[in-house]
Parts: structure tokens; C-alpha cells; sequence
């Protein structure tokens, strides 16, 4: 995965528009620890949207 939050969060919201129905899913099937994932694209201004299922 990316380092950088701009392209991890390029690349997170890429699989869930063409993969994944949900964080949940993503994290589970790629083995990502969500809560670090959250926090890592949190610290750079994106929070997930459930609604949504991207970060924004």
C-alpha cells in the first residue's frame, strides 16, 4: 500500500469504488488494520462515509 496519504487514499477509495462493498470487507480480505487506516487517512483530512463508501 501507499505511504503517502494522498495516494493511499487515492488507492483505498479506487478498491472500494471497483471491489469492495464496504471498509470492513476491504480490510478483512487485505488483511489492513482498519483503525490505523482511518487514523493514518484521518491525520491527513479524510474520514470514511459508510453512505458513501469512500473516504472524503
Amino acid at each position: 500500500m501507499p505511504e503517502d496519504p494522498i495516494m493511499l487514499y487515492s488507492y483505498i477509495n479506487t478498491l472500494l469504488r471497483d471491489k469492495y462493498p464496504s471498509l470492513d470487507e476491504l480490510c478483512s480480505s487485505r488483511c489492513i488494520d482498519a483503525d490505523a487506516l482511518k487514523a493514518k487517512l484521518g491525520a491527513a483530512g479524510f474520514e470514511y462515509s459508510p453512505e458513501y463508501n469512500k473516504f472524503i
